[in-house]
């Protein structure tokens, strides 16, 4: 079965791009995740795959997002169901935001009975933000998915890249169904996130009745947040059911991949309903490097440009 597979991806790879003709300029973002070694790989057009809808694609080009091209939005986003020991947590996310490089502009979001609360729209001055944090005080359980929906369709559109740290109990009291079914709510974040070209970073922190909550609800939480995070080009970090003795090494390991992000330019079939989203693959020919990309685009079309919908813009309210 891998051989058949190594030969299938092997034939995509020395294929002709089938669209060529009826092809328009599209985008992706694309972190390199995990490597081995003191560098991180460079990304070129020469050692990157792009398939869409499984077929392969022309690479146009292949731009570090580094130097003049490094600007980056981040919203810190905070559950404040996720109030368990916050205690060390709070000063290691300050000293993360007060690291963060100038080309970084960060705001504050918070999350109050399933409600977004902007503390600070997004800001180059990292005391307003240290100020604008405060410790998750509890609220009713409620699903952290829609605001973090609001918080994107409400993100003033730009040229800077666009990502949300999102510390949330991931629990959505909601959801329905079987355990394995997948949240409306969460599917909607994961829709507006592709869209609007946000990668989306989860940290699981517990609320403070965690021990007495149905462990089962928890496992379905993290099902979610890792839902939302892989499928938005981001990732999710948690260990069990209890708090992060320390968050710091995932705030680092996150910092890493905002270094390391390259805006990946190709030719795409329009597709038949412009803007709708389609599935897109980048893979590296390196061997052992794992690329992290968004699972769907929205491929540009009437109403439609770099993938991103034309929208007024607006800050969060």
């Amino acid at each position: 079965m891998r051989k058949i597979r190594g030969l299938i991806w092997f034939f995509f790879a020395c294929s002709t791009p089938v669209w060529s003709q009826s092809a328009i300029p599209a985008r992706i973002v694309v972190t390199t995740g995990h490597f081995f070694g003191q560098e991180a790989p460079v990304l070129t057009k020469d050692n990157l795959v792009v398939t869409q809808e499984n077929k392969p694609v022309t690479i146009t080009n292949v731009v570090p997002l580094r130097g003049d091209r490094a600007t980056l939005e981040l919203f810190v986003l905070v559950d404040n169901c996720s109030s368990c020991e916050v205690g060390q947590k709070e000063e290691e996310l300050q000293r993360f935001i007060a690291a963060l490089p100038s080309t970084t502009s960060v705001g504050v979001a918070y999350i109050q009975d399933g409600k977004l609360q902007i503390g600070e729209n997004p800001t180059p001055d990292r005391q307003r933000v240290i100020k604008a944090l405060s410790p998750p005080g509890g609220s009713k359980p409620a699903t952290p998915y829609g605001a973090l929906a609001d918080l994107i369709n409400g993100w003033r559109q730009g040229s800077s890249r666009h990502a949300v740290l999102m510390i949330t109990t991931g629990l959505d009291p909601a959801a329905t169904g079987p355990q394995w079914s997948r949240s409306e709510s969460a599917e909607a974040a994961i829709q507006a996130a592709q869209r609007a070209e946000v990668a989306v970073y989860v940290i699981y922190h517990p609320s403070a009745d965690y021990a007495t909550t149905d462990y089962s609800k928890i496992y379905v939480g993290q099902l979610q947040m890792s839902h939302v995070a892989v499928e938005t080009g981001g990732e999710a970090y948690f260990l069990g059911f209890g708090p992060l003795p320390s968050i710091a090494p995932f705030l680092a390991d996150i910092n890493q991949h905002l270094e390391n992000q390259y805006l990946v330019e190709f030719l795409a079939n329009p597709g038949n309903s412009p803007g709708e989203l389609q599935d897109v693959e980048v893979q590296s020919k390196t061997p052992g490097l794992y690329l992290m990309v968004p699972f769907k685009i929205a491929i540009p079309g009437n109403g439609v440009k770099n993938g991103k919908p034309k929208v007024a813009p607006r800050s969060p309210k």
